[in-house]
């Protein structure tokens, strides 16, 4: 699965870890997040992220 970059603070979103701090399981694509989750580290929405090269 396709990991994502925070443009803001550089935090990677890493599918296979998921966010478990935040209630999303690991295996959880970024995709399927909630449209409500933000960036755990500088809270930033999701449209502030794009796929890691």
């Amino acid at each position: 699965m396709q990991k994502y970059v925070c443009e803001v603070c550089g935090y990677i979103y890493d599918p296979a870890e998921g966010d478990p701090d935040n209630g999303v399981p690991a295996g959880t694509a970024f995709e399927a997040l909630p449209d409500d989750w933000v960036c755990p580290m500088c809270g930033a929405e999701k449209e502030d992220f794009s796929p890691e090269d």
